[in-house]
């Protein structure tokens, strides 16, 4: 049966919105060249998305810049705010964005083990305040935050896996209080990563890989055929647990130290760059692993192979490659995805030379041939990861909002955070 005009339309507003929203600013020309719409129906669905305040014109295009058909249409960028939260256990990072996901306010507030509860939330909140205002964001439209913890791939909520902070569980409910007209999403941290390392990262070529993160823990998210996997309970790439030899013993049920964690965790690669006599300070907010790290394959690059400093680098990043290609054959047996991307702070900092080592000692390890790269975003990954999928949470409701009200289908009821205790 044909669809009727209202559907049609609602099909075809929705079709040039996308394009809009993946390609930017296009003219009525360039709409119709890629949707395959005529002239007349292309003009229609530009008044009748410009009415609805959906789109605008951002410019003009050409060399004499003049005329109707010079227009440029793009989408209403402030027509709603979104908050990106990346909770650490050491802190929280916040980016406000308009929907077309320019970053208009950012910010950040370290939070010690020490500091309780109640202090912990609000600094938190206040943080996230500040950073709407700063963005000039009466409300904020959508907030997704990522965290450490599982979703249940049946429920969506946040589970603990391994002792979170209690201000982590507050957070939450605190956070959904003072923005309670926010669509607010939870997603584990590390799916954040791998989303964003596949949409701009080191991965935007890969339908199938995983990310191993490495910061101040361990993780890994699994993405295959386009599909990001979260298992049976949502414990997919808790790679901390995994028994792994050199460990003083096992991981229990309760916490990851004696599985991989206690090789590459940040406070074990320290140790490591300790017996080889390299030591360093953090920078604000990565850990003391990651300047390690960087500094090792600094040493390693610029200086001659006779001199200490370089040869101690060059041991330190062995070490640290045996280490790694431990979990990551682990995860090659497994999976077999063809391509590892070695993510997080301590992954961006070893870049393509500590990649380099790890796939060595892998093709030696595992059959199923391999690639091992660097993260392309590091430690910013999650907050990528979290801006982007706001936005596409946003522009999916706000845009088929104009397709349901086309169609006179009622409006989504509002999703609220929800963390598993």
């Amino acid at each position: 049966m044909p669809a009727s005009p209202s559907t049609a339309r609602a099909i075809n507003d929705r079709l040039a919105l996308r394009l809009l929203q993946h390609q930017g600013p296009l003219t009525a020309g360039q709409l119709k060249q890629l949707t395959g719409l005529s002239r007349p129906t292309v003009a229609d669905l530009v008044e009748r998305l410009t009415a609805s305040g959906l789109i605008e014109v951002a410019g003009e295009a050409g060399e004499q810049r003049r005329g109707p058909n010079a227009k440029l249409y793009g989408i209403v960028a402030d027509r709603a705010h979104l908050a990106a939260l990346d909770v650490r256990t050491e802190g929280v990072a916040v980016l406000v964005s308009d929907l077309v996901g320019r970053v208009l306010a950012e910010g950040a507030v370290p939070i010690g083990g020490d500091t309780g509860t109640g202090t912990a939330v609000e600094r938190a909140v206040a943080l996230v305040e500040r950073a709407a205002n700063e963005a000039g964001a009466d409300r904020l439209h959508t907030l997704c935050v990522g965290a450490p913890g599982l979703i249940d791939p049946v429920s969506g909520e946040l589970r603990d896996s391994s002792g979170l902070p209690a201000w982590h569980r507050r957070l939450v409910a605190a956070l959904q209080q003072r923005f309670p007209d926010a669509r607010a999403h939870v997603e584990n941290e590390t799916n954040l990563a791998a989303l964003a390392e596949q949409r701009e990262g080191g991965a935007q070529d890969r339908d199938t890989f995983v990310l191993l993160w490495l910061g101040h823990g361990t993780g890994a998210a699994v993405v295959l055929d386009g599909a990001l996997r979260r298992g049976a309970s949502g414990g997919t790439g808790e790679i901390g647990f995994l028994p792994v030899p050199g460990t003083d013993g096992l991981p229990s049920a309760t916490g990851c130290e004696g599985g991989f964690h206690s090789l590459a965790g940040s406070a074990a690669v320290t140790a490591l760059a300790g017996e080889h006599g390299l030591t360093a300070r953090a920078r604000a907010g990565e850990p003391v692993a990651a300047e390690l790290v960087r500094r090792a394959v600094d040493a390693v690059r610029a200086a001659p192979a006779d001199r200490l400093p370089a040869a101690a680098s060059d041991r330190f990043l062995d070490a640290l490659a045996d280490r790694l290609a431990v979990g990551v054959a682990s995860v090659v047996a497994v999976l077999d995805p063809g391509c590892v991307v070695l993510g997080g702070e301590l992954g961006q900092a070893g870049g393509g030379e500590l990649a380099l080592r790890v796939a060595r000692r892998l093709r030696l390890m595992a059959p199923l041939p391999t690639e091992v790269r660097p993260s392309a975003l590091g430690g910013g990954a999650v907050l990528r990861g979290a801006l982007l999928t706001a936005r596409e949470s946003a522009q999916d409701e706000l845009f088929g909002g104009a397709e349901r009200e086309a169609r006179g289908l009622p409006g989504p009821g509002r999703r609220r955070m929800r963390v598993a205790r």
